[in-house]
């Protein structure tokens, strides 16, 4: 950081296990991948080519080479495993995450159905070669999933192999976790960490108050994904209390209480911070 500031809650180091930030990249020009690393590489742990835009991107492996000098895991999005997938081509997208030097791999059934003991076991294939990070949750909102099954898929993919489980959002914020206004599902989400180790999900959270929400809930390491590049450093200043919305979660608790006090005795109304 740039100067010092007391009370900043403490984030862990690249590479992370906690904190984890994932940004979706969708399109960016070689160009534009080099100054997003310039400006905020050092906050970003993992990429995702977001849902088929790899098939189309001009320069990938550029791009993807750029990531990795940074030091910034990068991997395909769940949907184009899905497409490999619907069309009988497993193994074919392995070789692909192969030939791109990808150590990160995704697997999701948000958009197809995958028998969960069949999903299980492509997490344990391909948890061999790679790290993989399996999704939970529909992208379709008709589609409902009680809290006991998604318990029960998040138990059964981290048992498979998974190093995170996903929790579906999408880049829109109003399916799988939150609720069609894109307001969080709390009950949905509470019932979720009483089993599941926060630690272990990472929460798609594209939207400010969404991000300001599970901040609030989890603290500064939260593991969020789904975020625009240009969001990054916004989103971490609300990480670490520097914005209005998370102002006052890290600092002593009675400070806001402290502050209106000191505010009385001088007659300040409407004290600028």
């Amino acid at each position: 950081m740039n100067f010092n500031l007391s009370y900043i809650p403490k984030r862990s180091e690249k590479p992370r296990q906690q904190g984890v930030t994932m940004m979706m990249d969708k399109g960016l020009s070689l160009r534009q991948t080099e100054d997003f690393i310039e400006s905020s590489g050092g906050l970003t742990d993992i990429v995702k080519f977001g849902f088929g835009t790899a098939f189309v991107t001009q320069n990938l492996e550029e791009k993807i080479k750029l990531y990795k000098s940074a030091g910034i895991r990068c991997y395909f999005g769940g949907t184009l495993f899905e497409a490999f997938y619907a069309r009988g081509q497993f193994t074919e997208y392995m070789k692909l995450c192969s030939k791109y030097n990808l150590d990160l791999a995704e697997i999701s059934d948000g958009s197809i159905i995958i028998p969960h003991d069949d999903k299980c076991e492509l997490i344990r294939q391909m948890s061999k070669d790679f790290t993989v990070m399996s999704e939970v949750g529909s992208k379709d909102s008709g589609i409902l999933i009680s809290p006991a099954k998604w318990i029960r898929m998040m138990q059964s993919e981290l048992e498979a192999g998974s190093w995170k489980v996903i929790a579906e959002g999408r880049e829109s914020g109003n399916v799988g976790v939150f609720r069609p206004n894109g307001t969080a599902h709390t009950l949905l989400i509470n019932r979720i960490i009483a089993k599941i180790n926060p630690s272990d999900i990472l929460w798609e959270a594209p939207i400010k108050n969404q991000q300001v929400w599970f901040i609030k809930l989890f603290g500064a390491e939260v593991n969020l994904g789904n975020i625009a590049a240009h969001d990054m450093i916004p989103l971490e200043c609300l990480r670490l209390g520097l914005r209005g919305d998370t102002f006052f979660e890290f600092l002593p608790k009675d400070y806001e209480e402290r502050l209106k006090q000191v505010n009385d005795e001088n007659d300040i109304d409407d004290p600028e911070i």
